[in-house]
């Protein structure tokens, strides 16, 4: 529910990615989340989000990034990391 619109997802690699639009400007930024298994038995996230334009994106993606973990934490009752 963070506004993102998912374009390819697949159950079988445990990605999904798709497209986000920015509030002010409506600027496309691509994002894809992974899931593997660590060596311990849990879950490794890895979440990447990049602007289409420009040189700078004023901190949105890793903004993004941090919404999407912090999400994943509340939603299974992990403890956050330092």
């Amino acid at each position: 529910d963070l506004g993102w619109r998912i374009t390819t997802a697949s159950r079988d690699s445990l990605m999904f990615e798709g497209t986000v639009e920015s509030f002010w400007f409506s600027f496309k930024d691509d994002f894809v989340v992974r899931i593997t298994e660590a060596e311990n038995g849990s879950s490794a996230i890895d979440v990447r989000s990049v602007s289409r334009v420009g040189l700078s994106d004023l901190g949105a993606n890793a903004e993004r990034v941090r919404a999407f973990i912090d999400a994943v934490r509340d939603a299974t009752g992990s403890a956050r990391d330092g």
